[in-house]
């Protein structure tokens, strides 16, 4: 009959084949229909079994019984299938080792051209796919706080990499993380959507008319800021300078002290009716900025900001957008320097 007990299943003996040979210990140079009988298994999977025990050489032809087989003892079993095991794993170690060499001459083939950047503390990054890489280090070295200004509505801005996943990770352990998004985000559903998630995750995530750059900030040792305007998910700047990264900080810091909880839109309004959107494009427009850059800034559609803009031209009551700038330093509602 067949055996509940397999205690050879570590040594690399699947429990029929353990069977058939605990079976032909106990009757020695029995015939396979013998053992078929005695273990209540089939024709087929005694010879399979039998087969496998050759293989790992504990069976073998018997020399007193023509035709028949012979079970070694258990201990001379025991040894030979210990010596196969170690002779393996002596392999598999060996084939670790070889893997390792060959990992660590790829990364140094790869990191060389980097190297110097990198020693300074500035290393630039081409491609999505590098840059999420380089977050998710960033992310296994965090130990207490993550500050992110992010992008804009999903389709109106391109965007850093998807930081979902660093979020979840981040959160999971119990670390900080701040978010800034851009006012235009609490009109697009799937932007309020996620923002949702990161609230109810843990996150603290405030809106602002307008961001600096987009970046992230870990511990205040590390930041990952994008390099263009335009493409904003292609090129980013990784620093490590101490001095830059805790202006960076700083910067972060400002901001979100001035930025709106997230929750219901802002509707909270100047006694002549501007929003923090109309000041934001006033400022813009009174430093020369095309519609584009409005638009990107802000992080609408180009049609939204000449809405916005046109708007804040109508409550200065002036007659071009430079003007309306000009105006709005000149009455208070921006620095003087914006003039």
């Amino acid at each position: 009959m067949r055996t509940s007990e397999h205690v050879l299943g570590r040594l690399g003996v699947e429990p029929e084949t353990e069977t058939v040979y605990r079976a032909l210990l106990a009757r020695p140079y029995a015939t396979p229909a013998t053992l078929a009988d005695h273990t209540g298994m089939t024709g087929r999977e005694v010879e399979r079994a039998l087969g496998r025990l050759a293989e790992l050489a504990l069976v073998r032809p018997s020399a007193e019984h023509s035709g028949r087989l012979y079970a070694v003892s258990p201990r001379l079993g025991m040894d030979i299938l210990l010596a196969r095991q170690q002779a393996e794993l002596a392999a598999q170690q060996q084939r670790v080792e070889e893997s390792r060499a060959a990992a660590a001459r790829l990364v140094s083939e790869f990191a060389v051209p980097q190297q110097s950047a990198a020693d300074h503390g500035v290393l630039r990054l081409a491609g999505a796919d590098r840059i999420s890489d380089h977050l998710a280090e960033m992310g296994a070295a965090a130990e207490e706080e993550l500050q992110v200004f992010a992008g804009g509505p999903p389709g109106t801005l391109p965007e850093l990499p998807p930081l979902r996943p660093l979020y979840e990770k981040l959160l999971a352990r119990g670390m900080r993380v701040r978010t800034v998004c851009l006012d235009s985000a609490r009109h697009d559903p799937a932007a309020v959507a996620h923002a949702e998630w990161l609230a109810s995750a843990g996150a603290e995530v405030r809106t602002a008319a307008v961001l600096p750059t987009r970046m992230v900030v870990v511990d205040r040792r590390s930041a990952l800021v994008c390099a263009s305007a335009e493409d904003t998910a292609q090129t980013a700047v990784s620093v490590r300078v101490h001095g830059v990264v805790t202006a960076l900080s700083t910067l972060f810091d400002a901001v979100w002290a001035a930025a709106e909880r997230l929750g219901p839109p802002p509707s909270r309004r100047a006694a002549d009716g501007f929003t923090r959107q109309h000041l934001a494009a006033l400022q813009l427009l009174a430093e020369g900025h095309t519609d584009a850059t409005v638009a990107r800034r802000l992080g609408v559609s180009a049609r939204t900001a000449r809405r916005i803009a046109t708007d804040a031209m109508a409550g200065m009551k002036a007659r071009s957008r430079f003007q309306a700038g000009v105006l709005a330093a000149q009455l208070g509602y921006l620095p003087a320097s914006s003039a």
